[in-house]
């Protein structure tokens, strides 16, 4: 919850990331309150007891809505997909002023050749989105470095440009969201 709310104000590419782990985690925990108490919220010796209570019902909450959208095996909660909307929205808006956003047309270039490799290993019916897959990219190499697991030179390229391009999203994002990018003019 307190890293959530950090990330969901400063990068929204990490606070997507971070809810994708928060899904795995309480999969790890079989969805049961209790156990994510033991495992993460007891582990938080510096906050108050009201501050544990709400990290319990944000965790309890979470697990209620992972149960109630039949995601407790995989697949990821509406919140998430509705970030990922926000995103390929921005995402679409950005491309379609490539002089007023030469920065961000120029990063997608340079990502595109390994989004399109990433897609292309991909079975056809189990593509997703570019944005979707470049998320997919960061969050596998995450979990191969959780697990102790080297990756080639190749991947961590592929991986350091996709992290900047997203990087830049989420900064246009955070702008976005403080002042509109956009008005209706630049829709018509």
């Amino acid at each position: 919850m307190l890293i959530a709310q950090h990330k969901r104000k400063e990068n929204i590419a990490e606070y997507l990331l971070y809810l994708w782990q928060v899904e795995d985690i309480l999969r790890a925990c079989n969805l049961d309150i209790d156990v994510v108490d033991r495992a993460i919220i007891s582990r938080y010796n510096n906050v108050d007891d009201d501050t544990r209570h709400q990290m319990r019902e944000w965790y309890e909450s979470f697990i209620l809505m992972m149960q109630h959208e039949g995601v407790a095996q995989h697949g990821h909660l509406q919140v998430c997909k509705n970030v990922l909307i926000r995103l390929n929205d921005l995402h679409h808006q950005l491309l379609e002023h490539p002089d007023r956003f030469a920065d961000y047309h120029a990063d997608y270039y340079r990502t595109l050749p390994f989004i399109v490799e990433l897609r292309a290993q991909q079975p056809h019916d189990q593509r997703n989105d570019e944005l979707e897959t470049c998320f997919n990219a960061l969050y596998g190499v995450l979990l191969l470095r959780l697990q102790g697991k080297d990756i080639s030179q190749g991947t961590a390229d592929a991986i350091a440009q996709i992290s900047h391009f997203l990087g830049l999203l989420a900064a246009y994002f955070r702008a976005d969201e403080q002042h509109p990018l956009f008005t209706d003019d630049d829709n018509t």
